[in-house]
């Protein structure tokens, strides 16, 4: 076995059978309850429809749950369509370094297997956390230039960490762990041309469906190549030609990049977020959109590179439209769920309001930064600079804020009083004998399927 896939498999393996730091913990807990808000928040859209659809088609086992739905399907299709769901709506956790969305196939793969391995609420947590650790050391190891090139992170380094939890569930030793890790480093998926498509939040699905059939195939005694990892041909080097093992396998419990993950106040990609702030700035100041003259937005480089579509013509699109979140916060005075309808991103007002904006890059603007200006027509100017968007390392939600962001994505699926019953569940995983209760929670108390056909 390659000495690379052994040292990150030997970190990983002697991690989990220690309890998780505090910090580490509560961190784990955070992005655990923000992923199950946002994979039931998205559990009704077409695209999850279509998946479960796929499922039913083939006549496939009905073992696991997929939050927010009441239908089962098997361990494939249950992991394909809760990662998909996680990550649709670009509500997930982020991890700003290397802009990896870690929580979204790591869940999948848990609720996939859940029903099978029965693991405890503790070994649930652990297997949660080192599959998000795993994925992000993996991550920065080849950042940022694996990410320019046009990959979606995503899901090139999320099948790693799917096959790290899916291993750990299974009950895989060390060389099982390190071999299933190396199998999954031949099963990745996505680039970012998918972006404001259905395809873009079947990236995390599809990692997490194939870390789980990496750690299977690595169970029944599969092995990989042994180098994978570091041969120029391999993994790594073929993803960046600027690599550094040391970032994946260096300071293993001491160093932990799950410490380094953000919570997102708006759903839509991250980097638009300082202009959002701005333009919910300017709308306390500003009495009539159609006072504005022109609006510019002087921001990062990697806003107008990722998020530049200046008129999206539907939700998904909309999401990656720095421009659009602007024009929905200046109009509506607020950006959630609502301004990315699709029947929202045409209306005519906030098509007007885009169509005056200019984003202007600035490689001296910090990318949780942003300069807003609006001349109005009455020659006078508004302006508003965004320090660090919040949401960010340096202004990161709150708890009550992150419970109200989950609040509004659960309750309103499965009744008031969900989203906190679910937080409580989470909080004591460390005691839970099992996650029928989690799981219990997450399933609507009359099946979706029969709501449908009522």
């Amino acid at each position: 076995m390659s000495s690379i896939a052994a040292a990150f498999a030997q970190g990983l393996y002697t991690l989990a059978q220690r309890p998780l730091p505090p910090q580490v913990a509560k961190e784990a807990r955070r992005s655990f309850i923000n992923v199950i808000g946002t994979s039931i928040g998205a559990s009704m859209h077409p695209g999850v429809e279509a998946i479960l659809a796929a499922a039913r088609e083939l006549g496939v086992a009905e073992i696991a749950p997929v939050p927010g739905r009441g239908e089962r399907v098997d361990v494939h299709f249950s992991a394909l369509a809760t990662g998909f769901a996680g990550h649709l709506d670009d509500f997930d956790d982020t991890h700003l370094a290397t802009v990896i969305h870690p929580a979204a196939s790591v869940l999948a793969v848990l609720t996939a297997l859940a029903p099978e391995t029965r693991p405890t609420g503790a070994r649930a947590l652990s297997a949660f956390t080192l599959g998000c650790e795993a994925q992000l050391r993996v991550g920065v190891s080849i950042s940022p230039e694996h990410y320019d090139r046009g990959w979606h992170i995503t899901g090139t380094c999320g099948v790693i960490g799917c096959a790290v939890t899916a291993s750990l569930l299974l009950g895989l030793d060390e060389a099982g762990l390190a071999e299933a890790a190396s199998i999954a480093a031949s099963m990745f998926v996505g680039q970012r041309e998918a972006f404001g498509t259905m395809t873009k939040p079947y990236h995390p699905g599809k990692a997490a469906a194939n870390g789980i059939a990496a750690a299977r195939l690595a169970q029944q005694g599969q092995k990989a190549a042994a180098d994978v990892f570091e041969a120029q041909g391999g993994y790594s080097h073929s993803l960046s030609t600027k690599v550094d093992f040391t970032l994946m396998n260096g300071e293993p419990g001491e160093r932990w990049e799950l410490l380094f993950n953000t919570y997102k106040p708006y759903p839509c990609g991250i980097v638009a977020h300082p202009a959002i702030d701005g333009g919910l700035a300017l709308s306390m100041k500003i009495d009539d959109v159609d006072s504005i003259e022109t609006l510019t937005l002087r921001c990062h480089p990697l806003v107008p590179e990722l998020m530049g579509n200046p008129q999206p013509n539907d939700g998904l699109q909309a999401r990656f439209s720095a421009i659009h979140g602007v024009a929905a916060a200046l109009c509506d005075r607020q950006v959630g769920l609502a301004q990315y309808e699709d029947a929202r991103v045409v209306q005519d007002d906030v098509k007007a309001v885009r169509a005056r904006t200019t984003l202007a890059a600035d490689a001296s603007v910090n990318r949780d930064e942003v300069f807003i200006e609006a001349r109005l027509k009455n020659g006078s100017v508004v302006t508003h600079h965004v320090d660090h968007a919040r949401g960010s390392l340096a202004r990161p939600l709150t708890d009550d804020e992150l419970m109200d962001k989950v609040r509004l994505l659960v309750d309103p699926h499965l009744g008031a009083g969900t989203a906190a019953r679910l937080a409580a569940v989470v909080t004591g995983l460390d005691t839970a004998p099992n996650l029928d209760a989690l799981f219990a929670l997450c399933t609507p108390r009359t099946p979706i399927k029969e709501l449908n056909h009522a």
